[in-house]
């Protein structure tokens, strides 16, 4: 039997520790998984390249054996088109049910990773920005440009990062549903918590000594 301490629970579905007092919740959610497989694993290219090919197979055997001979030729390229789609399906599948991306009233919280699970933590006050990209269907990416010096790793976050911003990565909630809601949730959040002001607590030595 393992020992107690070598399992790992989450306290809270998607962050690793309980939030602090005074901070909640606002949102949590994961990518679409279709939308996931055609925004970051290109699955509409890789159809549309299988898809070439069996017309193009067909088109040069037709020459010869005319459209209705050439059309079995085909049958290999689609074959193979579907078995590549059913993979990345696969994969945006796996990589959206191990996700957790999480709004509160403090930070973003990112739980990423289907073989490597990480969470990532960005308080408001180390967001610069963040975009959204908005599809006709209502999902999108909110791309998060980070403060300082803050380093983070492209291969370690892909695909939760804007695509091919490979120096400076700005990790991402990709393909979320409702996505134009999310964003004002976020950037509500975001400019409440800026514009709190901090109250350092002071100890009665201090004040004594003033």
């Amino acid at each position: 039997m393992p020992d107690e301490d070598d399992i790992q629970v989450e306290a809270v579905n998607g962050l690793p520790e309980k939030p602090p007092a005074g901070e909640r919740i606002l949102w949590q959610g994961r990518p679409a998984t279709w939308a996931l497989a055609r925004d970051s694993l290109a699955m509409h290219w890789v159809a549309g390249y299988f898809a070439l090919l069996a017309v193009w197979r067909v088109g040069v055997s037709s020459i010869e054996l005319g459209v209705a001979g050439a059309l079995p030729l085909a049958i290999p390229f689609v074959v193979l088109g579907l078995l590549a789609c059913a993979l990345i399906l696969l994969v945006s599948w796996m990589q959206a049910r191990a996700t957790v991306y999480t709004i509160t009233t403090a930070r973003v919280a990112m739980r990423v990773g289907a073989a490597l699970t990480i969470t990532l933590n960005l308080p408001f006050k180390r967001i610069a920005t963040a975009d959204l990209d908005l599809r006709r269907d209502g999902t999108g990416t909110i791309a998060i440009t980070t403060l300082g010096e803050t380093r983070l790793s492209y291969l370690v976050l892909w695909p939760h990062v804007r695509p091919w911003r490979m120096k400076q990565p700005q990790p991402a909630l990709r393909s979320v549903p409702n996505a134009e809601r999310v964003a004002g949730i976020l950037a509500e959040a975001a400019q409440t918590r800026i514009t709190q002001p901090e109250i350092a607590p002071r100890t009665a030595g201090a004040m004594a000594a003033e």
